[in-house]
């Protein structure tokens, strides 16, 4: 496996090029979004420079030309997952909208009263709102999976939890406030043996590390493209076709039909009986472009690059005076993020000075309040990193929060 050269990668990048407030841009807030490679960039003009048509209805060459280059991006999402069967994959807008699908068009119209929704106390808004939603309409119970002090998922309660009215179960593969890494081969076992499905949310998982969704024993994933160097407003909902084409579809309009009368109308077959109207045919072909690139760094070198970032990071910011890091210790029992609190600084406050230094993090609950109110804070900043990323990063964020400190009169020694 040969290591990823981040001198090399950076130069595919051009927003790294640029300068914030007069300092190089130390881009760490990669879990929220990431930044796009020049390939990527190029893919997506590509296609409106050069193919621009609408796919699957047309016969002249461009709309042959679109329709080939979106299907090849379906194919590569199918692969980069662990070679399933691209029937399952559909695109939808991200990964929210994958667990609306789910939630709605497959769940709901199974659940009665009193029948249960298993979920974590970690959760992203995305896979908590779209549960309490269902739930609402039609009685079932939501019940979670707690956190033990060190941040990982209270898995001797699993037993407890999944019960003889457990219906779905939905997990987060990874926490993006924790970093945690969750068995979740074990959980859809352990849900299964209990006659219930399982949607795995792999938005922080599968853009930095290998992911084969059969081998965890997912029935439906969800992500996004654009926390993997693809562009914002695709991702991918995948689900075994067997389940799918039991699912009605959420959203009626054309190409997601078979045959339409006045008073009646048939589906076409999976996966574009989910793929109602004209889809987002540019960034789904600027997602493919994305996938090569990840491929052809290698995702277990991607994962060994992180891992070792997350090392060097953590012994960074444990040596700082006053800064607490949430989440697990051990560097490979991690994604690449980290959370943390200056004791007498806000989150806010604290991005905001950093800022001022060029080094771009995230602060505030992350789309997890009940995680946060758990944890017994109201916000954290948050440093996440990528392949572009190196230990020189990490220094830059090490200096910022020192000179944070300074700047508000707090003595660091």
């Amino acid at each position: 496996m040969k290591a990823i050269d981040v001198s090399k990668v950076r130069a595919d990048f051009p927003i790294l090029r640029r300068q914030v407030h007069g300092k190089p841009l130390v881009y760490l807030d990669n879990a929220a979004t990431t930044q796009k490679p020049r390939a990527v960039i190029d893919a997506l003009a590509g296609y409106y420079e050069r193919m621009n048509a609408n796919v699957h209805r047309g016969v002249h060459t461009l709309a042959d030309e679109a329709t080939q280059s979106y299907e090849e991006a379906r194919a590569k999402v199918a692969r980069f997952i662990g070679g399933v069967d691209a029937r399952g994959v559909v695109f939808t807008r991200n990964a929210t909208e994958a667990i609306n699908l789910v939630a709605r068009a497959y769940v709901e119209p199974r659940l009665k009263p009193g029948d249960e929704i298993l979920l974590t106390e970690m959760e992203h808004h995305a896979n908590l709102v779209p549960w309490i939603l269902v739930a609402r309409r039609t009685g079932a119970v939501l019940r979670h999976i707690p956190l033990t002090d060190e941040g990982r998922l209270d898995l001797a309660r699993l037993p407890e939890l999944l019960t003889k009215r457990t219906r779905f179960v939905s997990v987060i593969h990874a926490s993006n406030v924790l970093a945690t890494i969750n068995p979740v081969e074990m959980i859809a076992e352990a849900a299964h043996a209990r006659g219930a499905k399982i949607l795995i949310d792999i938005a922080q998982t599968a853009p930095h590390m290998p992911v084969d969704v059969k081998g965890m024993g997912a029935d439906f994933v969800a992500f996004s493209a654009h926390k993997m160097l693809g562009p914002m407003g695709i991702g991918v909902l995948w689900g075994r076709p067997e389940l799918l084409e039991a699912t009605e579809p959420m959203l009626g309009g054309g190409e997601m039909i078979r045959e339409v009368r006045l008073d009646s109308a048939t589906w076409n077959e999976i996966p574009w009986k989910f793929e109602a109207g004209t889809p987002n045919v540019g960034d789904a072909i600027a997602f493919g472009a994305a996938i090569d690139y990840l491929e052809s760094l290698g995702m277990e070198a991607v994962r060994e690059h992180e891992i070792a970032l997350n090392r060097y990071a953590l012994q960074k910011l444990v040596g700082l005076p006053g800064i607490s890091i949430h989440g697990p210790d051990e560097p490979a029992e991690r994604t690449g993020l980290v959370s943390f609190a200056d004791e007498s600084i806000h989150p806010h406050d604290l991005a905001t000075i950093l800022d001022i230094f060029g080094v771009a993090v995230r602060a505030g609950h992350h789309c997890a309040q009940p995680l946060m109110r758990r944890l017994g804070v109201p916000a954290t900043a948050r440093a996440s990193y990528y392949i572009y990323n190196d230990p020189a990063d990490i220094d830059a964020l090490a200096h910022a929060l020192v000179e944070a400190r300074n700047y508000f009169g707090t003595t660091v020694r």
